[in-house]
């Protein structure tokens, strides 16, 4: 078979688990028990759960750094057993905490390391830097020539995104990739990744230990027992306002009605002026329209007011949201 034949096609694609299990050697109980659940083309998946439930292990089966001891798992329509391990994980992009750079190579050589793995010639790979670089706001011609450690913990994280990107993967595994993070920085980069995968829609599986990262991130989220069995596998939305069980319920927190929150913005209620706060709209306290309903009830609190004022793009006043009217979407 062909090299080119033993890769994932190009473009987003399904990734799914059939029945997979993981048993290391030595060990009474499987890592991983009867996985089944499938990631839609395009879309991220975070994988949540306590220590030892299994998480990182289902993740490293899809580029089989663990390989599966039972089941299957298909990335579009083929098995990850019919491909050659090497050529499955230069398809696939793989993001680790603290980045996983070569600390004695330059940025720009760091970013060219698949491709240059995979035949590129030097145009082509040069191109690719520069355009990765850009991608994830570090110019080439500021920081191609620097090196890991001339740069900071969240520009380290970005470089590591982009390296993972380089070589246009269907798919991206990323470990904790943000837990060595500090907590502003942190949100910071979750930002950027989310704003860039709206614009290159790979789909994406992303181990956490934090829900509030998992609510953020994921399109759809997984929810590991110890032992690892399969908990839960819905939206955010889902998750926290239908938990299956009380494990669930307890993982998730009690206040999981304000996670819910943070799922929702101040243009999903159609903010309107309102006979009781219509005249002292211009003294109220201000948030842009897709700011998120938890936001707002943050800053009415600080605040001591019962509504704030929504603007929209050119800073215009849309009208108000209310307190009640959270409350009524909370519990909705």
């Amino acid at each position: 078979m062909s090299q080119e034949n033993q890769r994932i096609p190009a473009g987003a694609q399904e990734i799914v688990f059939d029945h997979v299990v993981k048993t290391y050697p030595g060990a009474t109980s499987p890592a991983v028990d009867d996985l089944s659940l499938t990631v839609p083309a395009g879309e991220i998946c975070v994988l949540l759960g306590p220590s030892g439930s299994g998480k990182t292990t289902a993740l490293m089966m899809v580029n089989r750094l663990a390989e599966p001891t039972g089941g299957d798992i298909r990335i579009g329509d083929r098995s990850i057993r019919d491909l050659d391990p090497i050529q499955l994980r230069r398809s696939i992009g793989y993001v680790i905490q603290q980045a996983g750079l070569f600390p004695h190579l330059t940025i720009a050589a760091n970013i060219a390391t698949v491709p240059k793995v995979l035949g590129w010639d030097k145009k082509r790979v040069n191109d690719r830097v520069a355009e990765m670089l850009d991608l994830v706001g570090l110019p080439l011609a500021e920081f191609g020539s620097r090196y890991p450690a001339q740069l900071s913990g969240g520009q380290r994280q970005r470089v590591g995104i982009a390296r993972a990107l380089a070589a246009d993967p269907p798919v991206m595994l990323m470990d904790e990739p943000f837990g060595a993070l500090d907590p502003i920085t942190r949100e910071h980069v979750q930002d950027e990744f989310l704003a860039l995968h709206e614009r290159i829609r790979k789909t994406v599986i992303f181990v956490s230990h934090d829900i509030d990262e998992a609510v953020k991130m994921g399109d759809r989220v997984a929810i590991f027992r110890e032992g690892g069995k399969l908990a839960q596998y819905d939206t955010p939305q889902t998750l926290l306002k239908e938990p299956c069980d009380d494990f669930v319920a307890r993982f998730v927190g009690a206040d999981r009605g304000l996670r819910r929150l943070s799922l929702m913005r101040l243009a999903d209620l159609e903010p309107s002026a309102g006979t009781a706060v219509s005249d002292a709209v211009g003294e109220l306290p201000g948030l842009p329209a897709d700011a998120s309903l938890r936001s707002a009830l943050s800053l009415m609190v600080a605040e001591g007011t019962d509504a704030v004022r929504v603007t929209g793009e050119d800073h215009t006043v849309l009208g108000t949201v209310t307190l009640d009217a959270i409350r009524k979407a909370g519990a909705a």
